[in-house]
């Protein structure tokens, strides 16, 4: 039986497509309306579609391994060939991040649907697979009333992130019905949830931190970028790269903010001491202004206790080093991470221990693959995630 069918119309899905087209005919059915639906809200509809930098170590997962034989085949280098074979002309920005050319995540989805048209890939949207079985040598999946068969199927369904954006959970029921078992879920790359009113007050206002999750006083994992607060605590690209240690951290994390990452606490100290002699006259609460934002250097005053109706010139040493301290760790309880809803990515899914890493080969189906998010595999913040949808979407499409 020479049919091949892709659960799921994500980015591996479509990378499924594509590489399955060169062994047979393709059906690939996506339970959206439309293709892509997550991809074109990626990167802030930008589509960050890899990072030049990607490596196994920024890759999460039971089994810490699994990624390497698909970055190995289709590392970052290998997936922008493919892109531009399609059309598409990328930029490379910080940090390694990869955008199309034209700033625009539809130019990705387009060069992606119209070479699935090229070679021939049917393509059925609003068709979410309800079902999937064993049928004598091949596959029956039941979708909307009809039952579609093939003798190789890949389940690239993703996760259940976005689910607003086509986030579902239909990949880990339709592969625990054939015997796989999944691990637990968390969402990874979302906002923290933090027990304070300040990052209420500083609603809005973005700054570049070194983030890092404590557990009492041990830190488990440090980031530094882009930290944005928000009305129920924080986000940004530093944030929800330490986003999944929170998830499954435990009870009685908190998370520090570094404000001045590239200065010490003492060389901190010494400028407030010039600062204080400078500007004598000066709120004692607006000692800050002009080293961060204003919004910020004011709330920090005050966390400090310094008193907006003394004057800079008021102030002790004692008092300035604690707001030196304080500058470089301003600490927020946590009291939960984002819901999935929230979630860009999930964290956790089908136990990858089942699929052999080279070929994404089910060990306990013949025939039956899996690629993307639907496995326990999460990425950091920057593109990683999408790399991986592209290199499994490929290596499962070669159908080995």
């Amino acid at each position: 039986m020479n049919e091949i069918l892709i659960l799921g119309g994500g980015a591996s899905g479509m990378a499924a497509a594509l590489r399955a087209a060169e062994h047979g005919t393709v059906t690939l059915l996506e339970r959206q309306p439309r293709l892509g639906r997550k991809l074109l809200a990626t990167g802030n509809g930008r589509c960050n579609l890899t990072n030049v930098g990607a490596a196994p170590e920024n890759y999460h997962g039971a089994s810490a391994d699994f990624v390497k034989p698909a970055l190995t085949a289709y590392p970052p280098t290998a997936v922008l060939d493919f892109f531009r074979s399609l059309g598409l002309r990328t930029v490379e920005e910080y940090g390694g991040r990869v955008y199309p050319a034209s700033d625009h995540a539809g130019s990705v989805l387009d060069v992606l649907r119209l070479e699935l048209e090229r070679r021939g890939v049917r393509v059925l949207c609003g068709a979410g697979a309800e079902a999937l079985r064993r049928d004598g040598r091949g596959f029956a999946v039941l979708c909307g009333g009809e039952t579609y068969r093939a003798g190789r199927v890949i389940v690239a369904c993703g996760g259940c992130a976005g689910g607003k954006l086509g986030g579902v959970t239909d990949g880990y029921r339709l592969l625990q019905a054939l015997g796989h078992q999944r691990t637990a879920l968390h969402p990874a790359l979302v906002p923290l949830r933090c027990d304070s009113a300040d990052p209420k007050a500083l609603k809005g206002v973005r700054v570049t931190a070194k983030a890092t999750v404590f557990r009492g006083d041990a830190p488990l994992q440090s980031e530094t970028g882009d930290v944005l607060f928000t009305d129920t605590g924080l986000s940004g690209t530093a944030i929800f790269s330490l986003s999944r240690c929170a998830a499954v951290g435990g009870a009685g994390l908190s998370v520090s903010l570094d404000l001045f990452p590239e200065d010490a606490e003492d060389a901190i100290y010494e400028d407030l001491k010039q600062r204080r002699a400078r500007f004598m006259a000066r709120p004692a609460n607006e000692l800050l202004v002009g080293a961060l934002h204003g919004r910020v250097g004011l709330i920090l005053c005050r966390a400090a206790g310094l008193s907006g109706g003394a004057t800079a010139e008021t102030l002790t040493d004692a008092q300035l080093r604690r707001l030196a301290r304080l500058a470089k760790d301003y600490r927020f309880p946590i009291s939960g991470v984002g819901g999935f809803d929230a979630a860009q990515v999930t964290a956790g899914g089908m136990d990858t221990r089942e699929f052999d890493p080279n070929t994404l080969q089910s060990r306990l189906v013949p025939d039956l693959y899996a690629c993307g998010e639907v496995l326990d595999v999460d990425g950091d913040c920057g593109g990683y995630n999408l790399q991986w949808a592209w290199a499994s979407g490929l290596l499962a499409g070669e159908l080995r």
